[in-house]
């Protein structure tokens, strides 16, 4: 089982807004021994989100979606999911009361369709001001504001994905290889892939402000101590062969 996020909106795709949810679902996952599998930005087009909610909704993957699912005219997450589950949109009781209890006597019937969901859907609630979202399966679909979508996250994680937390363990580490080519470092990547049953990664560089001569950032991720052992061969490696290295934090 994969995690993937959906960051939708035309605004985010044009620089009007800038993205802030990459960053910040991919550190609340960390925090709880997590990783993202996948990202994909989408605009509000209605058949690209439904074709797109139509695919993942097929596949095992726990799901976050960040955007569209208010009732503007450009908003058209709820509406897409509905389509690629073949249901309609229908008022959530859960929705409404909690809608209700936000508005009171001035819930009107516009405000109300903002707990319209696909047949089928659980909500998710709003801690910001109590407009929910909305869940179907390992989907959750979650207003594009980071101050309501952040929150309403962390309690999917933290109450229906509780069980997941660090139940893998693991590690990516890496180290700065200083004029090294990559091509000359091949045989030592696919060794100690085989030897130690880790992902090996190589990130090139000409240089940049914090190291400004041309590197290469070669790493492992994988089961932790098989990690260190790979990182460790490696080093030894790379020194024997006469290359400059420089350890890299952790991420």
């Amino acid at each position: 089982m994969g995690i993937g996020l959906y960051i939708i909106g035309d605004e985010i795709l044009s620089g009007r807004r800038q993205d802030g949810h990459f960053a910040k679902v991919r550190s609340l996952l960390a925090e709880r021994g997590l990783q993202l599998t996948w990202v994909s930005y989408l605009g509000d087009e209605p058949q690209r989100l439904t074709d797109a909610f139509r695919r993942s909704l097929s596949g095992g993957d726990i799901v976050f979606s960040c955007g569209g699912i208010g009732v503007t005219p450009d908003d058209h997450t709820r509406q897409a999911v509905a389509a690629a589950l073949g249901v309609a949109c229908v008022l959530h009781p859960g929705a409404e009361a909690e809608i209700r209890g936000r508005f009171g006597a001035e819930a009107t019937e516009e405000r109300l369709r903002l707990g319209e969901f696909p047949a089928g859907s659980d909500i998710i609630p709003n801690p910001f001001n109590r407009i929910p979202g909305f869940s179907v399966a390992d989907h959750h679909f979650m207003p594009g504001f980071p101050e309501m979508a952040w929150p309403m996250m962390e309690w999917l994680l933290d109450s229906r994905y509780r069980a997941l937390h660090h139940a893998r363990a693991w590690r990516e580490a890496s180290m700065y290889v200083f004029n090294a080519h990559e091509s000359r470092l091949l045989d030592l990547m696919r060794d100690t892939e085989r030897e130690h049953g880790v992902t090996v990664f190589s990130l090139p560089s000409f240089g940049n402000a914090e190291r400004p001569r041309p590197h290469i950032e070669l790493g492992a991720k994988g089961e932790p101590a098989s990690v260190a052992a790979a990182i460790a061969a490696m080093r030894h490696e790379v020194l024997r062969r006469g290359l400059e290295v420089q350890d890299a934090p952790d991420l």
